[in-house]
């Protein structure tokens, strides 16, 4: 998959997140289905060791309360495309 196509299903995913966080209440009860499709997500865009210990992250900031404001998907990009020697 090409890596723009990939930045803007994170980019997306990253929206997602934030929309559950933006709206008070209801925002908690829709993390317990985004949570652990968030990570799934994580594990297919981003393959190997480092896709899944992103997974988890992603996983783990969903399901918190209040962490909803970290660009996760997009931070792994950028890891991913930036900083990594070698593209995914």
């Amino acid at each position: 998959m090409n890596k723009y196509k990939i930045l803007a299903i994170s980019i997306l995913c990253d929206v997602i997140g934030y929309v559950s966080f933006a709206i008070p209440g209801i925002g908690e009860f829709t993390d317990i289905i985004w949570a652990p499709l968030s990570g799934w997500i994580m594990t297919k865009l981003y393959k190997g060791k480092p896709g899944k210990i992103a997974g988890i992250i992603s996983f783990i900031e969903e399901i918190l309360p209040g962490l909803d404001v970290i660009p996760t998907f997009t931070l792994m990009w950028i890891y991913t495309y930036v900083f990594s020697k070698s593209e995914a």
